[in-house]
């Protein structure tokens, strides 16, 4: 499927080659200035009758889904880790402080992950997805290192962000979203049927539980990166009336930008063994979830970031 994002009043569509899917169709998602969701322009859908039923069955079996669930928080908590322990090794030297504060709050995800290996209830496992994202989102203000004091870290918020920084991740995050959404219908998957995320009505449940385990690498890092480098300052943001949060139109170029370039980067798949674009990691994962859902593999495998 070649999925596009069009941000209004950037003036940019930025389409995305998911796959070698040639016959699949041209989706692409419109959204405002603030990323968000506006409208879809879309060619029929590649479903797949026997597969959605088996993900349906699998979404009303707490059973079946447990094990889907696990994966999906052991491969996002273990790539929060690796983010916190890249940070750790870039760190200055003679920081100690600091080194030693991400060296905690990578023991303690490391605790996390390993009592998930044993859980098998849902809730306890969103449970402890909660407790992971609060130590892990304890560091930023280490990982941090902007001059401009709007850009430090005050606390995750969305809907609305209530800070500069938090607006650049929910920009990217949506970004994230519709290319998970992209990628679960291009292989016949129902991308509003999930099983980390209930159901909601309007809610691309399933897209927003393949996003968890890449939002780490392929968002907060790169958040983290234009902030850090001073691609984008604190003048690249605007403060709307009501409180919202957006960025800037040139701003959003640059974000748009460095999206599409991250994506090219290449990682070994782990499961798969082979060199892949981190722009078709979301196609790979949502390939895996669908062959393990028509019991051609026994588990989903998480993607590991190394």
């Amino acid at each position: 499927m070649i999925s596009g994002i069009v941000a209004t009043g950037a003036a940019l569509i930025t389409p995305a080659l998911i796959g070698s899917c040639a016959q699949s169709a041209i989706t692409l998602t419109l959204l405002d200035r603030l990323g968000r969701f506006q409208t879809r322009i879309e060619g029929p859908l590649s479903g797949n009758v026997l597969l959605r039923r088996a993900q349906y069955r699998c979404a009303d079996s707490p059973d079946q889904m447990s094990d889907i669930v696990r994966a999906f928080l052991l491969g996002k908590i273990s790539n929060q880790r690796q983010v916190i322990l890249r940070a750790r090794r870039d760190l200055e030297t003679d920081d100690n402080t600091a080194q030693s504060t991400l060296s905690d709050i990578a023991q303690r995800l490391a605790h996390i992950l390993h009592a998930l290996e044993q859980e098998s209830a849902i809730d306890i496992m969103r449970g402890l997805e909660g407790e992971a994202s609060r130590i892990y989102f304890s560091a930023f203000p280490i990982l941090i290192r902007s001059p401009d004091p709007e850009l430090q870290w005050h606390g995750r918020s969305r809907r609305p962000p209530l800070d500069r920084f938090n607006a650049l991740l929910s920009f990217l995050y949506t970004l994230l979203t519709h290319e998970c959404r992209s990628a679960a219908e291009s292989v016949g998957l129902d991308p509003a049927v999930g099983f980390l995320h209930r159901d909601r009505p309007g809610r691309p449940s399933l897209a927003l539980d393949l996003m968890e385990e890449l939002r780490p690498v392929l968002c907060d890092r790169l958040a983290l990166s234009l902030v850090n480098r001073r691609q984008l300052r604190s003048g690249d943001f605007k403060l709307h009336d009501n409180g919202a949060i957006s960025l800037v139109d040139d701003a959003r170029k640059t974000v748009l930008t460095a999206w599409q370039e991250r994506k090219r980067d290449e990682r070994l798949h782990p499961f798969l063994n082979e060199k892949a674009a981190l722009g078709l990691v979301p196609f790979l994962q949502a390939q895996m979830l669908s062959r393990h859902l028509r019991g051609d593999i026994d588990a989903y495998p998480p993607w590991f970031w190394r």
